[in-house]
């Protein structure tokens, strides 16, 4: 089965709930940054995550050597990123459940890194894919081709062009950073060869772009194919 798009109004949408996801994420990483900061002016460090802010926030209701103020004001603060994380929740349910209503979104999830709400941004944010003549043309739409700074034979390739759509980029990258974490501990049962040497090679960072970028090209061959993803080492698409 061949890549559809959704209804011009669906898609609309579609498109307004990944928004309002956008800036609920947004904003919850602000307020976490707000509360660190507020914290360390107290003289109260946290570990890095967003993780740690709830653990940080029960700290400090239960340190009775800070001001009464202080733990008021950040038990307001409090309330205000358990509302965000709640409300980041229902629009990641919504996602879901419209993930679970497109085939293609379906296969898509089924790429390592990639899952059901990285699966419903390429389904909404692509345009259709066909209009790109490979894989690689699709990645460097998303933004996930590195500059070239090759001089005199030199091949030197920089930072990516950060070209396209930054939301979809950002969502590949994450996904693949998460994959990554569980290839380095053993957990995954997705190390391919490649991806096991290029971490011998490159810094972890690196290596997570490197891995959105193979995850695009991937993506992009399923939705003009209309092929389920295959995890077979060796084959063109494992990752």
């Amino acid at each position: 089965m061949r890549f559809v798009p959704v209804k011009t109004a669906d898609q609309q949408a579609a498109l307004t709930l990944v928004g309002m996801r956008e800036r609920l994420i947004r904003n919850r990483t602000q307020l976490a940054n707000v509360i660190r900061g507020f914290a360390m002016e107290f003289g109260v460090v946290a570990a890095k995550g967003m993780c740690r802010i709830e653990l940080l926030l029960e700290r400090i209701a239960a340190d009775h050597s800070l001001p009464e103020l202080a733990r008021e004001l950040f038990a307001m603060h409090g309330v205000e990123y358990r509302q965000l994380l709640a409300e980041t929740k229902a629009i990641d349910a919504k996602l879901i459940a419209l993930h679970r209503s497109e085939e293609c979104s379906r296969r898509l999830a089924e790429i390592p890194g990639v899952g059901p709400v990285g699966a419903s941004l390429l389904m909404m944010k692509t345009p259709d894919p066909r209009m790109f003549k490979s894989g690689r043309d699709f990645a460097a739409w998303i933004g996930l081709t590195p500059k070239d700074h090759s001089t005199a034979g030199k091949v030197r390739l920089g930072v990516i062009t950060r070209a396209g759509d930054e939301m979809l980029r950002s969502a590949l990258v994450v996904g693949a950073t998460a994959l990554l974490q569980h290839v380095r501990t053993g957990r995954s049962r997705h190390a391919s060869r490649w991806l096991t040497e290029l971490l011998q090679r490159k810094k972890p960072k690196l290596v997570a772009v490197a891995l959105a970028n193979k995850i695009a090209r991937v993506a992009w061959k399923l939705m003009v194919s209309g092929e389920t993803y295959r995890r077979t080492e060796g084959q063109t698409q494992a990752i």
